[in-house]
């Protein structure tokens, strides 16, 4: 058996090397971002009818649902064979994450607001918009597809493809998104045109929520 790809014979599981651990954390970091972005889309698609342009960057990623990913996977593996704690532990932790950035943003940002739970389904038992139950169970459940298929998938690649071209996909996809975010982030602070310019000057429009 490969020196990289070592298996606990009492357990019948993978032992992951470290550059191994290091790429699927940056697999999950952009494919969590990369859904994130599309379950926006879809919703404000489905209750508005119209097509926008979520999240702010350039590429279609957002960067709450990849920290909230990077956050899950290690509260919840222990408790892989419970998918009921996965959902339990992974619902509460997103809820408070969500809670915490979205008063952060609003605190600092003298009142801005990425996103707001005060109207329609999601109004019901929310925290100053910050946060309601819909929205923490919707993610408990994306946190089961996260950890049953998502996560499976990047523990495939990193026990079946090279060292050297695992590397080379999880480092490249992980500087991609990370270069699109600092380069937003830089063009705003600059007081320069953003993605969310430039995405409306071909015609989409911009919802942060």
């Amino acid at each position: 058996m490969a020196k990289d790809k070592k298996t606990n014979k009492k357990s019948n599981e993978i032992t992951l090397q470290t550059y191994q651990k290091v790429g699927i954390g940056f697999l999950i970091f952009v494919i969590a971002g990369l859904v994130g972005w599309l379950y926006e889309f879809l919703l404000a698609w489905a209750e508005t009818g119209q097509i926008y342009m979520k999240g702010g960057n350039f590429l279609p990623w957002m960067n709450i649902y990849a920290f909230g990913a990077l956050l899950i996977v290690p509260l919840t593996y222990k408790f892989i064979k419970k998918p009921w704690a996965v959902f339990l532990i992974s619902t509460i932790a997103t809820g408070l994450l969500e809670l915490l950035a979205g008063w952060l943003v609003y605190v600092i940002g003298n009142g801005t607001r990425y996103w707001n739970y005060c109207e329609g389904p999601w109004a019901f038992g929310s925290i100053n918009g910050f946060v309601c139950p819909l929205s923490a169970t919707l993610f408990g459940l994306s946190a089961l597809l996260l950890m049953y298929v998502v996560l499976p998938f990047c523990i495939m690649l990193a026990t079946k493809m090279s060292k050297k071209a695992f590397l080379a996909l999880t480092i490249s996809l992980f500087v991609l998104v990370l270069a699109d975010e600092i380069t937003n982030l830089s063009l705003k602070n600059l007081n320069l045109p953003t993605a969310i310019d430039f995405y409306r000057s071909i015609g989409l429009e911009y919802q942060s929520f």
